[in-house]
Order: C-alpha cells, then sequence, then structure tokens
C-alpha cells in the first residue's frame, strides 16, 4: 500500500502553505482558520451516511450490544476520547462504548513502532475485548488504509458486528469491510501530512455526532438536556441542580431538595417533579420507561 500514499488527499501539499515557515505568527493562525472553516462543510457532504451509521449504532447499543472504536495514532485517541466521556455524559456503563488503540494503553501518551502496521494486532484485539454480533464498531483512519484498523474491521464483520469506516480520503481501502462508510474530503493539510489537524477535526466532529445521536435516540437526554450526568463533583452537582431547574421551571432551593430525596439522580428529581411522586415510585416509573424521563412522566 506505500506506493500510493503520495496519492491520499491526507498527504497531498496544501499550495496555500508552501511558504509557511516564512510567515508570521498571525499569517500561520489566520491561514489554519481559512482551512479549518473547510472541515464543517466537509461533515457536511457525508451527513447521510453518519446518519446511517447512527441507526446501525442506536439499534446495537438499544439491543444490549456495544459501540467499539478502533484506531491508530491520532485516530484512536480521538476514538478512546470519545468513548471515555461518555460515561459522564449520558451516565453509560464504561462497557457499553470502548475505544481501542493499536499499542494498547502507552500509545495515548506515547508512538508505539510499528503498531499500525499489523492488520494481525487488529484482527487480536478485537478478539481481545470479545467483539460479537449484535455489537457495532467503527474503524479510524484518517488515511483509509491503516492496516491495524482493516485487520479490527475483517475480523468484526467475520463475527457478526456491524461495521463502519471513518476516513478523511475518498475510497479508503477500509470502506471495503464496512456496513456503512464515511468519507470526510477535507484535503491537504497546512503542515502536509499532519492529519490531527484538519483530518482530526472532521474526525472528532463526526464521533461527536455518533455517540450523541446514538445516545438521544436511547433517551439519554431528556429535550436538550444532559439529565443523566453523573455529578461526581462541585460543578456537576450545581449543573444537576440548573438542569432540574429548567426542566421543570422550578427554583434553586426546591431543585436542591429534590435532588437529596432522590439521592443526586436527575431524572428521578425531574420525574417527581412532574408528576408529584415521592422518589421510590418515580425511580420505579423510570424503570419501566427503559429511564426514559419523557415516557416515565406520561407513565
Amino acid at each position: 500500500m506505500g506506493e500510493n500514499l503520495h496519492q491520499l488527499h491526507t498527504e497531498s501539499r496544501n499550495t496555500a502553505s508552501e511558504r509557511l515557515d516564512q510567515m508570521s505568527a498571525i499569517e500561520v493562525v489566520t491561514l489554519m482558520n481559512q482551512e479549518d472553516h473547510k472541515v464543517a462543510f466537509a461533515v457536511q457532504q457525508v451527513l447521510p451516511e453518519i446518519a446511517e451509521a447512527v441507526e446501525l449504532i442506536g439499534q446495537a447499543l438499544e439491543n444490549g450490544g456495544r459501540l467499539f472504536y478502533f484506531g491508530a495514532g491520532t485516530s484512536g485517541r480521538l476514538g478512546v476520547l470519545d468513548a471515555a466521556e461518555c460515561p459522564p455524559t449520558f451516565g453509560t456503563d464504561p462497557a457499553m462504548v470502548q475505544g481501542i488503540i493499536a499499542g494498547g494503553a502507552a500509545a495515548m501518551l506515547n508512538a508505539i513502532e510499528g503498531a499500525e502496521d499489523s492488520q494481525e494486532l487488529g484482527q487480536q484485539d478485537v478478539r481481545l475485548h470479545d467483539v460479537k454480533k449484535g455489537d457495532a464498531v467503527v474503524g479510524i483512519a484518517a488515511s483509509g488504509r491503516t492496516p491495524y484498523v482493516i485487520g479490527a474491521l475483517k475480523e468484526a464483520k467475520a463475527l457478526g458486528a456491524q461495521t463502519i469506516s471513518l476516513s478523511c480520503n475518498p475510497d479508503p481501502v477500509i470502506s471495503q469491510e464496512a456496513d456503512v462508510s464515511i468519507n470526510m474530503q477535507v484535503g491537504p493539510e497546512v503542515v502536509t501530512g499532519s492529519t490531527r489537524l484538519k483530518a482530526g477535526s472532521a474526525t472528532k466532529m463526526a464521533l461527536n455526532m455518533l455517540t450523541t445521536a446514538s445516545m438521544v435516540h436511547l433517551g439519554k437526554v431528556y429535550g436538550n438536556l444532559m439529565v443523566n450526568v453523573q455529578a461526581t463533583n462541585w460543578k456537576l452537582r450545581e449543573r444537576a441542580k440548573r438542569i432540574v431547574m429548567e426542566a421543570t421551571g422550578i427554583l434553586y432551593a426546591e431543585a436542591e431538595r429534590l435532588l437529596q430525596e432522590a439521592a443526586g439522580d436527575v431524572r428521578v428529581a425531574i420525574v417527581m417533579q412532574k408528576t408529584g411522586l415521592p422518589a421510590i415510585e418515580a425511580k420505579q416509573r423510570l424503570i419501566r420507561a427503559d429511564n426514559r424521563v419523557r415516557e416515565a412522566i406520561e407513565g
């Protein structure tokens, strides 16, 4: 695959930045900002594919499956980051969304030489994490050709999982192993080949959409409120009170009281206020509604 690396959009030279080392600081950051304007447009072009992927992921999660990200380098780190944000934001079990990076946890901070070049390592990691039928697997590779990701997608597909590829080049190799292929064309980077720039930003945008839209599908928000927030510090406890206030129109002291009775569970507090039920009955109603606040309120 190395012989056509120079043909990849993400490896091409950006004519606008050919004098980069001669530019002033304001010129460099202005150029970067101009190039970054292209990122949201590139993502916009693939919204139908992203929505299709969301449907697959949402269905998998609703049926008890899990979502896995597999990637190397920047792509892997972005997958790990997105997965790590799901439990505090949506109250999910850490096993529901998992980010796997070539080379393991150490690769989050340091490059692990050669890890991305092994299809076998990708296949091995899929087996190690017990990927199975009913799960959804997203292979992330800006280049669209990373052997580790190809191996992971191949193995996941063989095991019956739903597969999604995410890249920043047209006609990526990884799409051959995917049920849905998302290919965002952001063009050449300001620093040639540095895909942590536009490609990284586009990848982060797409991953935000995949998990956020999937969690909305699962009823993890009420309106646009983060009702599954895990209030594990002072800032988040205050946020929980504000969420209850926003959802119900009550004042701070009443929200604080309801949350105390609800053992800090925002969903229970909202259902209590909306229905007049005590905490234990509000919690039971939520359980019957699969923890969807709107359905619990409507009863």
